[in-house]
C-alpha cells in the first residue's frame, strides 16, 4: 500500500491501551460512542478505509463489500470467528481478510464450565431464591441438582476452546466424548482419556452435557436441529458458548419449555440482540449477553493481534492470521 499512515476504520470502542496504539501506528478513525455501525456507515467506511476493523456485529456480506473503495486492502477482524464476514467475496475483489485466533481459548473455556456448573447446580436459579426473599432457609429436597462427577461431557467441535474445555472437565470428573470433522491426535485423545464418535447422532444420544464449541458455517448451521436435539435424553443440558446459529433456537425453546431437555447454558444466540422471549421466562435455562471472551486481558490480546496482523500487511508481508475461504 502507498500510504505510510493508512487509514484504519474501527466499527466498535476497543481497550484504550488498544486505541491508543492504534493512534500512533495509523490514521486511525475511532467509533467512541460504541453504538453498532448502521449499513449506511460500513458502506461509507468500506469506501474510505485501507483497513476495516470489524467486530461480530458487523455483518460485512457481498452486497456491501461491492460498495469497496479502491483503497480497500484489508479487513482485519477483531475477534475469531467470521461468520460475519464474507471471506469468499472479500478474496475475489483482493481483500485480505484476518482473525485473532487463539487469545479467547481459556476465557471461553473457563465461561464453557461455569454455565456447565450453572446449570448443573441451578446456581441462578439459588440466586433469585435469595434475591427476592422467598428463601425460608435450608431443606433436604430444595433446589436439588445434578453432581458433575461421573457424567458424560459432549464436546462439539474439538478445536482449541473444545481441547480446553475438555482438560477443565477432566478435573471435574466428566467423562470426555466429542464428535469433530477429524479426529484429533492419538496422544490428545490419551490424554484427555476422550472417545471419539464419528456419528453426531449416535453421540448425542449417550451424554449427559452437551457442550457447543465447533463455528458457524453454512456446514454448522442448525447442525442441531430439531431432529438432532430429540435424541437427547430428557435429562441433558446444552451449553453454547460458540454461536446461536448452531442450535435450531426455536425448536431449542419448545423443547426446555416441555422439559424434553433438562436445562441449557447459552451465551449466545440465533438472532443476537433479539432472544426469543420464551426463552426468556424459562426458569431452566442461563442466558448470558455474549460474554464468554469478556475478560481484559483477553480483549487486549485480541487488539495486539489485529495491530499485528495490520502492520505486518502495511510492510508489505503476509499477516500472521490470513484468513481463506478454503479454511472456512
Amino acid at each position: 500500500m502507498a500510504r505510510k499512515r493508512p487509514v484504519v476504520v474501527v466499527t466498535r470502542k476497543l481497550p484504550e491501551v488498544v486505541e491508543a496504539r492504534m493512534m500512533e501506528l495509523f490514521d486511525t478513525r475511532l467509533n467512541d460512542s460504541d453504538a453498532p455501525m448502521s449499513r449506511d456507515q460500513l458502506r461509507e467506511a468500506l469506501m474510505t478505509a485501507d483497513v476495516l476493523v470489524p467486530t461480530v456485529t458487523d455483518r460485512i456480506d457481498a452486497a456491501l463489500l461491492a460498495h469497496a473503495g479502491p483503497r480497500l486492502k484489508l479487513i482485519a477482524n477483531y475477534g475469531t470467528g467470521v461468520d460475519n464476514i464474507d471471506v469468499d467475496a472479500a478474496y475475489k475483489r483482493g481483500i485480505t481478510v484476518t482473525n485473532t485466533p487463539g487469545v479467547l481459548t481459556e476465557d471461553t473455556a473457563d465461561m464453557t464450565m461455569a454455565l456447565i456448573l450453572a446449570v448443573s447446580r441451578r446456581l441462578v436459579e439459588g440466586e433469585r431464591l435469595v434475591r427476592s426473599g422467598a428463601w425460608q432457609g435450608w431443606s433436604p429436597t430444595s433446589m436439588l441438582g445434578h453432581r458433575l462427577w461421573g457424567k458424560r461431557l459432549g464436546i462439539l467441535g474439538m478445536g482449541r476452546i473444545g481441547v480446553a474445555v475438555a482438560r477443565r472437565a477432566r478435573a471435574f470428573g466428566l467423562s470426555i466424548h466429542y464428535h469433530n470433522r477429524r479426529r484429533v491426535h492419538e496422544s490428545l485423545e490419551e490424554e484427555l482419556e476422550a472417545t471419539y464418535w464419528e456419528s453426531l447422532d449416535q453421540m448425542l444420544a449417550r451424554i449427559d452435557i452437551l457442550s457447543v464449541n465447533c463455528p458457524h458455517t453454512p456446514a454448522t448451521y442448525h447442525l442441531l436441529s430439531a431432529r438432532r436435539l430429540k435424541l437427547l435424553r430428557p435429562h441433558a443440558i446444552i451449553v453454547n458458548t460458540s454461536r446461536g446459529e448452531v442450535i435450531d433456537e426455536a425448536a431449542l425453546t419448545r423443547m426446555l419449555r416441555n422439559r424434553e431437555i433438562a436445562g441449557a447454558g447459552l451465551d449466545v444466540f440465533e438472532h443476537e440482540p433479539a432472544i426469543n422471549p420464551r426463552l426468556r421466562e424459562l426458569p431452566n435455562v442461563v442466558l448470558l449477553p455474549h460474554m464468554g471472551s469478556a475478560t481484559i486481558e483477553g480483549r487486549i490480546e485480541m487488539g495486539e493481534k489485529v495491530i499485528i496482523n495490520i502492520k505486518t500487511f502495511v510492510d508489505g508481508h503476509r499477516p500472521p492470521d490470513r484468513v481463506l475461504p478454503s479454511m472456512l
